[in-house]
């Protein structure tokens, strides 16, 4: 064969050794791309379903605020029928009435008395003594003429001939505010039983498009109202959405050519729809229950909604198919030039690669900055002996309790580390929905036993600190005792019981201190006490006392501080001796602040719903002396009545007398609810969410549950002291006023 075909033939042969794998790289990146769009259709039928719900409940809430705020002016009216009643013979003074009406109701534009035709015969035929707002001013007249014939209203018909009460449809009170109102009136019968006038006020609608606006979803999301019969009531301002949008989506609602498809719950209809600037859009709409029977709708669009959805989808596609093409050009490469030498240094960069990937992944699990607030400063320092280690930490505030651990795996390197990542993922999700650490840790103890083959153990210590009173409940699992410095340093009192993942059945006991303010706690694993140096001598658990007793001396100590010392006296020690177990830290600062109180006051309720009124009259009290304005006032009152229902329904059995105290204290920042009882152990805070399809007539007093006050207020927090469940409420008022 001459040298030409000896060429050719290894070309051929070259070719023939590359084809396979080509076409091996081909179809695995066309089964990615298969797969990866079957994941995008997969995931985008969850974000539609999650659309329609959170629409749902979106829509709903809006109603509830929306029933709440005419259920307010309602029990207004009804509370001035008496004095209407009252003064019922004396027609003159009935001006004084309806002028306080309008004056101390900022949303009510006028309040009327309509009497029957010829009920005073002294007077007019038509008789309608009214206040109305004009501007700054507060005008009374009597409205009634030939050119305004009051017994032509709908509220007219509803209260006299039909003796009942209901809102009537907005629309424009051309004859005194010339503002969009709607109105609400009540029959009213004197003391012969004779039906004497419709008694009411006019509302406007800008409060109701104010409650409409307070959040949305999306940049372009907007809610509307509409009537019965499909006529707008309210819409958002010019500035986050053009008439045209509103526009069109009333006409689709009210076409009944337009497709339109009923939600997964059957709760709501979806019409789809294609706007030339923003594509794909889904308008929701839903109607109130109850009176008045108007319409809730949702709009928003498929850009917004889907947007990181596609983003996520396309930045995968493109990573793989960049992933495909590399790993293509690597195995060209490979299939020219490699020898055994380079492919085993080829192995032993990407082993490096995926343990530094895998020392990245464990770095992210812990937490990534220090907590620092007025109660409580937090911080942890991890250093490990191996690329990737078996210590563990973790810590964050939730419902103003401080929740943290430490651990030790046993073993080093990946395995350890494997195990790690469980038990801080289990840490984290328990602690979510619990507040007891023996919980905690009897929970992380059976999935940890679960299938553990290597009978690989960790030493474990949970903590769970509530903040505004101090106490700790701790539970641990063999782990090192903590030290408490305060007044000295002394090792925090604990059982030691056996480390979890040995035995699925072991009962962990939980045990509780108060600390004191200005109390560190430092906790530690055996990479510290074991820190050796070339001799083989360990630093041990008296230098370290040692060490924090120097600190505490020093003032020094603060977390970060305190750990910097502490690392900087065992890294003297060893001398440079090669670090052979993981070194973690975790210490906490708690310094409860001293703040000075504005407000201070407090009402004894018995467990009987029938008292709510008295407790809204405080809570007013309470919000009046604080100067807060009506809105935040209405949030806070129907938060406080919630919390205090939900306890007297479930703290108490049916039948059981007891008492609820209800502590309102302000400092110049935070206004703070303390609820307390002495019926049954009782966490609101862990109660079912409830039913917020009801309407306000089907659900029961209480019935928001703690979903709306969680919504409601900056925090909620139950301790149980001394066989007293103690609620807080907090919220930071200054920041809104």
């Amino acid at each position: 064969m001459t040298i030409k075909g000896l060429i050719h033939h290894q070309k051929l042969r070259n070719y023939r050794r590359i084809i396979p794998t080509i076409v091996i790289i081909f179809c695995a990146a066309l089964m990615i791309v298969l797969i990866s769009l079957s994941q995008y259709k997969y995931a985008r039928q969850l974000v539609e379903e999650e659309l329609s719900h959170r629409a749902e409940n979106e829509m709903t809430i809006k109603a509830i605020f929306v029933k709440s705020l005419l259920s307010s002016h309602e029990k207004m009216v009804r509370n001035y029928l008496w004095p209407i009643q009252h003064q019922i013979h004396n027609p003159e003074a009935l001006y004084g009435i309806l002028n306080r009406i309008v004056t101390t109701n900022n949303d009510v534009t006028s309040s009327f008395v309509a009497f029957v035709p010829g009920y005073y015969p002294d007077r007019e035929f038509l008789f309608e003594p009214s206040a109305s707002r004009l501007e700054d001013s507060i005008i009374t007249l009597q409205v009634a003429s030939d050119k305004h014939d009051y017994t032509q209203r709908e509220f007219y018909h509803n209260a006299i001939e039909n003796d009942s009460s209901c809102w009537c449809d907005p629309y424009t009170d051309k004859d005194a505010s010339g503002e969009n109102v709607t109105t609400y009136a009540v029959p009213y019968t004197d003391e012969a039983g004779k039906t004497a006038a419709a008694f009411g006020i006019d509302l406007s609608t800008k409060s109701i498009i104010d409650t409409l606006n307070t959040r949305h979803n999306f940049p372009s999301t907007f809610f509307l109202l509409l009537t019965e019969d499909g006529q707008l009531i309210s819409q958002p301002d010019s500035s986050h959405t053009q008439q045209s949008d509103v526009a069109a989506v009333v006409k689709m609602i009210n076409d009944s050519t337009y497709e339109r498809e009923s939600s997964s719950s059957g709760r709501s209809k979806i019409i789809s729809f294609n706007d030339k600037e923003k594509g794909k859009g889904y308008a929701y709409y839903a109607f109130m229950k109850g009176q008045p029977h108007w319409q809730v709708v949702m709009v928003c669009y498929d850009k917004e909604v889907f947007s990181k959805l596609n983003r996520m989808s396309r930045n995968f596609l493109l990573l793989m198919l960049g992933a495909f093409s590399l790993l293509g050009f690597i195995i060209y490469r490979f299939n020219q030039y490699v020898t055994r030498l380079h492919e085993s240094r080829l192995n032993k960069e990407r082993t490096d690669s995926e343990l530094h990937v895998a020392q990245t992944i464990q770095s992210e699990m812990l937490p990534h900055s220090d907590i620092s607030r007025p109660d409580v400063d937090v911080s942890g320092k991890q250093v490990s002996a191996l690329e990737v280690g078996g210590d563990l930490y973790d810590y964050f505030i939730r419902d103003e309790k401080l929740y943290f651990c430490i651990g030790d795996v046993s073993g080093k390197g990946v395995p350890s580390s494997l195990v790690m990542a469980v038990v801080h993922s289990l840490f984290r999700s328990l602690s979510q929905n619990e507040t007891n650490p023996s919980y905690i840790m009897k929970a992380i103890n059976e999935s940890a036993c679960e299938g553990n083959q290597t009978n690989m153990f960790v030493t474990l210590f949970v903590g769970v600190l509530d903040l505004p009173t101090g106490r700790l409940r701790y539970c641990n699992a063999g782990h090192d005792a903590p030290l408490l410095i305060c007044n000295g340093v002394d090792l925090l009192p604990v059982k030691a019981n056996l480390p979890v993942g040995l035995f699925d059945d072991f009962k962990y006991e939980m045990q509780q201190v108060q600390l004191m303010p200005d109390t560190t706690l430092l906790l530690y694993t055996d990479g510290l006490t074991e820190a050796s140096d070339k001799e083989k001598h360990l630093f041990g658990l008296q230098r370290i006392i040692d060490a924090a007793q120097q600190c505490l001396e020093q003032g020094k100590t603060a977390p970060g501080v305190l750990m910097d010392a502490l690392y900087e006296q065992a890294t003297l020690f060893v001398n440079g001796a090669q670090q052979s177990d993981d070194l973690t830290m975790l210490a906490l600062h708690y310094h409860r602040p001293d703040e000075t109180l504005v407000l201070d006051k407090a009402i004894n309720l018995n467990n009987d719903v029938h008292q709510v009124p008295e407790l809204n009259d405080f809570v007013k009290s309470v919000t009046s002396e604080l100067n807060l304005d009506s809105s935040l006032s209405s949030q806070l009152m129907l938060a406080v009545e919630e919390a205090v229902v939900n306890v007297m329904s479930y703290a108490y059995p049916i039948g059981t007398k007891g008492y609820v105290i209800v502590q309102a204290k302000a400092t110049g920042q935070w206004l703070k609810f303390i609820i307390i009882d002495q019926g049954k152990a009782f966490d609101p805070t862990l109660k079912g969410e409830a039913d917020t399809t009801l309407s306000a007539e089907e659900r029961p007093i209480g019935g928001l549950g703690i979903l709306l006050v969680k919504e409601l207020m900056d925090s909620i927090n139950y301790e149980r002291n001394d066989g007293k469940n103690v609620l807080t409420l907090k919220k930071n008022y200054n920041n809104i006023q």
